[in-house]
């Protein structure tokens, strides 16, 4: 109570205020009504680091230079409290820190948020501005790298969209207890039924009457046992006809072994279906061929296998170029596996295939470039060198499709089939009906 009693005795005069306003928890600019400097704390001039006695006396702006921006954005806030004697809230500053020598020179990124109080005298005129600056540096540069971050995973998911829709195939994924939560548009539009109708179980009512009881109980067996999934089962398209799928699916385990969800696709194996058919109906003299004709058959089906996820091992040739030169941006598993797993991101396609450059593939990738007209070919007949670095008659279903960004052309997406073993098979097929050979159609269509 004495101590207490000794403070309050103290006189006004006994005070040192300017010290107590230098030790103040802040960094604080006071400044008379035209902007010359009365004082400072001493936190202002550890984040100034510009000693007190260069500061003090001097116009704000001879002490403290910023770029014309940030002097008229302060001016501004000047004039506010001196037009309504309240306080202003400046937007958001930036003011760099020129670092002395002594500490490495150059400069530090900084931002402030800053208010001007106004002090008012006895009369209620203005007698000083309060300049409070508070450094938000890090929570600035924190709010733009998650807004940077925000942005790439946008561009990330919008790609990864387009891709999925763009898919050649069927794409499907469902819930861990086998609840179908999203099909791709191939879906839809190949039955014609809209979204809502197929989600859930509402896609079993698309399928061959035939074809539901086997159909769903080795679905159930696959989501049971946590294994993956293949099936072949006609499915009804928008016209009613039904077609032959090959159905296959995977599921995602999270670190706990549990099955996260599934992802799966269906591709359109119909005319396939139909020719090994009509090749085992053959007789015993063509017996021999009927065996290789289904073992191919039965390769062509394993190509198809879906691995973990949707792009990296889809059952096709899926590729990313980009820009103008065609260079290979991403390549999935299967693409890589034809090029004898070689590394291909970095190089162009004239790069990674030199002998395509004279069969007017370059041309055709041009062309989707600079129009941004998608171009399909049906069994396009390519020569592509073997390991042994003879050419080899190849055939391909393929489909390239431009993507943008910002507005701006910016690559290629390319899916792939080889249907080499299609076009063989189908050959021979003609010889055994007496008939002469067809050419591929070796279209393309845009």
């Amino acid at each position: 109570m004495r101590q207490y009693s000794s403070y309050m005795a103290d006189s006004p005069a006994s005070i040192d205020y300017q010290a107590l306003f230098q030790a103040l928890p802040g960094a604080y600019l006071l400044l008379a009504p035209d902007g010359t400097i009365l004082n400072n704390s001493d936190q202002h001039v550890a984040v100034s680091l510009l000693p007190r006695e260069q500061a003090v006396g001097r116009y704000i702006f001879d002490a403290f230079p910023g770029d014309p921006q940030s002097q008229a954005n302060l001016l501004d806030s000047h004039d506010a409290v001196r037009r309504t004697l309240r306080a202003h809230v400046m937007p958001l500053l930036r003011y760099d820190i020129a670092r002395p020598a002594a500490l490495g020179g150059g400069t530090e990124e900084r931002y402030w948020q800053i208010t001007h109080q106004p002090q008012l005298d006895a009369r209620g005129e203005l007698q000083y501005i309060l300049q409070m600056s508070e450094d938000v540096t890090e929570a600035t540069l924190a709010a733009r790298h998650a807004a940077e971050v925000q942005r790439a995973l946008n561009e990330a998911n919008e790609r990864n969209r387009f891709i999925l829709q763009s898919l050649p195939l069927m794409v499907w994924t469902t819930r861990p207890d086998g609840w179908a939560d999203s099909f791709n548009n191939r879906w839809t539009d190949f039955t014609g039924r809209s979204l809502a109708d197929t989600l859930g179980g509402g896609w079993v009512a698309d399928l061959h009457p035939d074809d539901v009881a086997p159909t769903t109980a080795r679905w159930e067996a696959a989501r049971q046992h946590s294994t993956s999934y293949q099936a072949e089962y006609r499915m009804r398209r928008h016209d009613g006809s039904y077609r032959w799928h090959l159905a296959t699916g995977v599921p995602r385990l999270g670190p706990d072994g549990q099955i996260q969800m599934w992802v799966g696709c269906n591709a359109d194996i119909h005319e396939q279906k139909l020719m090994v058919e009509e090749l085992l109906e053959a007789n015993e003299q063509q017996a021999l061929l009927s065996d290789q004709a289904y073992e191919q058959y039965q390769r062509a089906q394993q190509q198809r296998q879906l691995l973990l996820d949707l792009f990296a091992d889809a059952p096709a040739m899926i590729s990313v170029v980009r820009g103008p030169e065609h260079r290979y941006e991403f390549a999935n598993t299967r693409f890589r596996e034809s090029v004898g797993q070689q590394d291909l991101v970095g190089k162009t396609v004239a790069e990674v295939f030199p002998e395509v450059v004279s069969q007017g593939i370059i041309a055709i990738l041009d062309g989707v470039f600079r129009t941004g007209e998608p171009m399909m070919g049906n069994e396009l007949l390519v020569q592509l060198a073997g390991p042994d670095g003879q050419l080899r008659d190849c055939y391909f279903n393929f489909s390239y499709q431009r993507f943008e960004e910002n507005g701006q052309p910016a690559g290629i997406t390319a899916y792939a089939y080889d249907v080499t073993e299609l076009v063989l098979t189908r050959q021979t097929l003609e010889q055994l009906r007496g008939r002469p050979t067809n050419a591929p159609d070796s279209s393309l269509a845009s």
